[in-house]
């Protein structure tokens, strides 16, 4: 619903405007002493509990922020994006991530089509393949069963998979599927993460992925040439078809790289590519490795998310709160930051997945309509593991700039280990740290306080944590494959919420364009001066000295070399 009216024209927003001045008034340590308050802000959904108390509001700037929503119809935009309307308007297209785990029986339509049934038909030929290969139905050119899997693509088709994929290894059920399996991710052109891949792998018993919607990403494509070398010096051309299959729509080129089309797995324009991992972008490779069982229960636990974010009333909706409170942090405490922070180690490529989800997605300046916008939207996304965190940039956090934090903790190892005579299990260890820390970042040590434990003078400045720092807290139940597709699904909704709040379009990626485009001239230069001794030209100063080096420094590089494909 795109309005010429910008969101902070609006009363809702001006009413938030002025609350702040008097929340900033008011330290956390007040705020967590109203009991009845922090039961307000403790909300529960399907084996998930958030905990927001620890952010600086009150239940008067809820009803000011659910004001907020009402005024930037956000209601009306979340039943836009599932009915399939062009809300991602300046590329013309539906935005259905969500039906990419609709139930069978589920009706969400695009251009008047339902898109449910094409979902359902290529997992269904996802689940086929996927169980060919693992049963050995399905073997390599030499007859031997395809054990080891390489995806290749980048950004969306990357991190998503990824993220899952190393949430999933150690969860026992997943990790028992996967026995005597290996599936790696090449994203990087740079020829060492060519080499880290195949490091130890043999093309005889390699499937090759490779993840393109047009077939035409020049690093993707570079890489899957060089495998297709790499297979094809030790087995022949002809290897290719039983070693590579495809995730694209464009299957002329697949047949013209040397892949049958009929092992092309397809998905489609109203879905974005960092919104992809429950396309076959994700499904095969991830299906592949622990089977399509598990992956479906993935699949389930985002889209039970999905139909409680459609569903739910705001108080009690768990992207649509996170939402509003990341607005909350980000245009009227002017927060730039948001750390995400799991105390989980499978959870590990969380924060670098989400990062591309939230900056791709709101790092806009216009609005939907195309106006400037005269205030911030989108932060900087960052984080690591708890235990990692607490040892690198917690310093900063605690007593530097002030940057929200997400605490992310799990009830259930998915591992766990009790050594007789320890005060506590290791995952008691580590849990102990999540609930501390935000108590930390909230309360705070004051100069009165460490004068009472009797700390040097001199010390008391630098011992002093002013607190006030906001937090909030997800408690899951335990991390299994349903669980990580609700954590996925929240995120992705967060971030809808917040564009939809700051009335931007969170589904283009316009400024991932100009780079690219850069890079093309670039490298058309580079082949000019290698093949044909042409001086740099077209550049400015600087880029033209930085060129003329490279090539200077680099010119013992043949310009066509013979196929040496690196190891390690």
């Amino acid at each position: 619903m795109a309005s010429s009216t910008l969101i902070c024209e609006t009363q809702p927003w001006k009413d938030l405007k002025s609350h702040v001045e008097d929340i900033k008034k008011t330290h956390l340590r007040e705020l967590l002493s109203d009991t009845d308050r922090c039961k307000s802000m403790v909300v529960d959904f399907d084996g998930i509990t958030l905990d927001y108390s620890r952010q600086r509001a009150t239940p008067g700037t809820m009803d000011k922020l659910y004001n907020l929503a009402e005024g930037a119809h956000l209601k009306e935009k979340i039943d836009r994006m599932f009915n399939g309307e062009h809300i991602n308007s300046t590329e013309n297209r539906s935005v259905l991530h969500v039906a990419l785990r609709a139930p069978r029986d589920a009706v969400m339509q695009s251009d008047g089509k339902n898109v449910v049934p094409d979902v359902w038909n290529v997992l269904d030929k996802i689940k086929d393949f996927s169980e060919m290969v693992r049963n050995g139905s399905w073997v390599g050119a030499t007859g031997k069963a395809l054990t080891d899997v390489i995806s290749v693509g980048i950004g969306g088709s990357f991190l998503g998979p990824l993220f899952v994929h190393t949430a999933l290894q150690a969860d026992p059920e997943a990790s028992k599927c996967a026995r005597g399996r290996q599936l790696r991710f090449l994203a990087n052109v740079d020829p060492i993460d060519v080499a880290r891949n195949i490091a130890g792998l043999k093309p005889e018993t390699t499937l090759v992925v490779v993840v393109s919607k047009t077939f035409t990403t020049a690093e993707t494509m570079l890489n899957a040439r060089t495998l297709r070398a790499w297979i094809s010096k030790e087995l022949g051309q002809s290897a290719v078809a039983k070693h590579m299959v495809a995730v694209s729509t464009n299957l002329a080129l697949v047949e013209k790289f040397g892949i049958d089309p009929n092992n092309a797995f397809a998905f489609w324009d109203w879905v974005g590519g960092r919104y992809s991992v429950c396309s076959a972008v994700g499904v095969l490779p991830l299906s592949l490795q622990y089977g399509f069982t598990v992956v479906d229960k993935f699949l389930k636990g985002a889209s039970s998310i999905d139909q409680h974010f459609y569903s739910a009333p705001f108080e009690k909706n768990l992207p649509v709160l996170l939402g509003m409170l990341s607005v909350w942090n980000v245009s009227f405490f002017g927060y730039p930051a948001r750390a995400i922070l799991p105390y989980s180690q499978a959870l590990e490529k969380f924060a670098p997945h989400i990062q591309q989800v939230s900056m791709e997605s709101n790092g806009k300046g216009v609005s939907i309509d195309g106006k400037p916008l005269p205030f911030e939207t989108g932060e900087i996304d960052f984080g690591e593991p708890g235990a990692y965190g607490q040892r690198s940039f917690y310093q900063l956090i605690h007593q530097g700039r002030v940057i929200p934090c997400d605490f992310i903790g799990v009830m259930k190892s998915q591992q766990p280990v009790y050594l007789e005579g320890e005060v506590a299990n290791n995952h008691d260890e580590l849990m102990s740290n999540f609930f501390a820390q935000p108590d930390a970042l909230a309360y705070g040590k004051t100069p009165e306080e460490l004068q009472k434990e009797n700390v040097p003078q001199h010390l008391v400045p630098h011992k002093t944590f002013s607190g006030n720092r906001p937090s909030l807290s997800l408690l899951l139940s335990s991390l299994d494959a349903y669980k990580i597709g609700q954590l996925l699904a929240i995120y992705e909704h967060r971030v809808a919420v917040q564009g939809f709040i700051w009335g931007i379009n969170s589904f283009d990626q316009w400024g991932v364009e100009l780079g690219k485009s850069l890079a093309t001239q670039v490298r058309k230069q580079l082949h000019a001066s290698r093949v044909k001794g042409e001086p740099v030209d077209g550049f400015n100063f600087s880029t033209t000295t930085m060129l003329s080096k490279f090539l200077k420094e680099s010119s013992e590089v043949p310009a066509n070399p013979p196929t040496i494909l690196p190891r390690i």
